[in-house]
């Protein structure tokens, strides 16, 4: 079985392969990004923790792995992100659960 942080790895080299290929857009992304992820009302790690919740419900295993990396890298500890996946399992019920999962596989393997 691949790990997760594997295929971030490959996630992050196919992003690469699309701004290649697509650069106009993905600058037009990148912008989108960085604008709403900025810190503003609420801060850049409660945004992406926001993120991270929006993922796990909509099953998005690429947009969990991304959002979780995102959510580390803007300060968020694993109590913060095991909240988010609370929040989650409390709307989504047990698919929440099984998505939760891949975020605390994930966490493990970086040793967080």
């Amino acid at each position: 079985m691949e790990t997760l942080t594997a295929k971030n790895n490959t996630r992050l080299a196919l992003i690469e392969k699309l701004r290649k290929e697509l650069p106009q857009i993905m600058e037009l992304d990148a912008a989108k990004w960085d604008t709403t992820y900025q810190d503003g009302a609420l801060s850049r790690k409660t945004k992406r923790l926001m993120a991270l919740a929006i993922g796990l419900r909509a099953g998005c295993e690429n947009c969990i792995i991304a959002q979780t990396m995102h959510a580390i890298d803007a300060g968020a500890t694993r109590a913060e992100i095991m909240e988010t996946i609370s929040v989650n399992m409390a709307m989504s019920g047990t698919t929440g659960v099984g998505e939760g999962l891949k975020v605390i596989q994930l966490l493990d393997e970086l040793g967080l």
